[in-house]
């Protein structure tokens, strides 16, 4: 899928059904011409509603629509038939939407799972017909209750990725080559900085049929998280991942061998953006993955990977070669 098809943002206008007002007849029969108040309630307005489709991981569908409203409820009759209830308006959406109301920034809620339904707005109740008003001292009555209205504005819909492991990096760290190694995920690879314009998902099989779920996040620049770069368009994906795992380069843009401060520098700027972005995110498991270990002597590496694994938990790895990849993903599942 291209990289303008993942739409991770979308606002949309939504409106709920009002409710069907509630009938105020009047029974009259051969034998009875005055046999009082029959007149049924109204139906209740449709609701907007979003529900969780495990089968989407896109608001690509939504790009387009801009408009969705809920059918309006039936009007009460008589003989207390009710009136029919407006249908509701279903928005599907991927696993990790969160809707908020775009005029307050009010918080609605978030959908996870699939299948979940998240009521957005709800639906006008309908009016009650004239038999709830009658009484022993006035048993005519000739009015009923109209319908509630419902309730419209705009709303903004928006996807946090639900993965399990998020990698985080600076450009051209390794994380596309990883991903496309370790699961069938098979994204755009090339030696050029922003190559991952959108998250890429793979699923990670581990021994004893079990499995999690890897995310390729759009790499970061020191200055993301003050919209720098790709900026916050995608920091907001790391939020949702149960675990992270760092990747730096082990040589740099000239091709020669990092030093252990250089590593510990980068893996700070790494996380001083995560930090500034959400603080919270520090307090994840991660692991760092010193990464492109096949361009250096093995004895640098294992020299390099000692030195840090003083202060963080450290695995130098080779996406080319295969290398360690099998120790990454047992010390990952170990994190989660």
């Amino acid at each position: 899928m291209a990289e303008e098809q993942f739409i991770d943002f979308v606002k949309i206008f939504v409106r709920s059904g009002n409710g069907g007002a509630g009938s105020a007849h009047l029974a009259r029969t051969a034998r009875n011409p005055k046999a009082g108040p029959d007149g049924g309630d109204g139906g209740k307005g449709g609701s907007v509603i979003l529900r969780g489709n495990r089968n989407l991981w896109t608001l690509l569908h939504l790009r387009y629509t801009k408009h969705i409203f809920a059918e309006h409820g039936g009007n009460g009759q008589k003989n207390q038939c009710f009136g029919k209830d407006g249908e509701n308006a279903y928005i599907e959406v991927p696993l990790g939407s969160i809707v908020k109301i775009e005029e307050t920034g009010e918080y609605v809620g978030e959908v996870i799972e699939d299948g979940q339904e998240l009521v957005v707005m709800k639906g006008g109740r309908g009016g009650l017909g004239n038999v709830h008003f009658k009484s022993a001292t006035h048993q005519t009555p000739r009015f009923a209750q109209p319908g509630e209205e419902g309730c419209e504005g705009w709303i903004s819909v928006e996807l946090k990725v639900l993965a399990d492991v998020g990698l985080v990096g600076f450009p051209n760290a390794g994380k596309s080559t990883l991903i496309s190694q370790l699961s069938n995920a098979r994204p755009k690879i090339a030696d050029y900085p922003f190559t991952t314009l959108k998250p890429n998902l793979g699923m990670v099989a581990y021994r004893d049929f079990k499995s999690f779920v890897i995310a390729d996040i759009p790499g970061i620049i020191e200055g993301a998280s003050e919209g720098k770069g790709l900026g916050l368009r995608f920091l907001r994906h790391i939020e949702r991942n149960a675990a992270l795992l760092y990747m730096i380069p082990i040589i740099d843009e000239d091709g020669q061998l990092k030093s252990d401060k250089n590593i510990k520098k980068e893996f700070s700027i790494l996380q001083n953006e995560l930090k500034k972005y959400n603080p919270e995110l520090l307090d994840k498991n991660y692991l760092v993955a010193i990464t492109k270990s096949d361009l250096v002597e093995q004895k640098d590496v294992e020299k390099l990977e000692k030195k840090l694994s003083k202060d963080v938990p450290t695995i130098a790895i080779s996406s080319v070669i295969n290398s360690n990849l099998s120790e990454l993903k047992d010390r990952l599942w170990s994190l989660l």
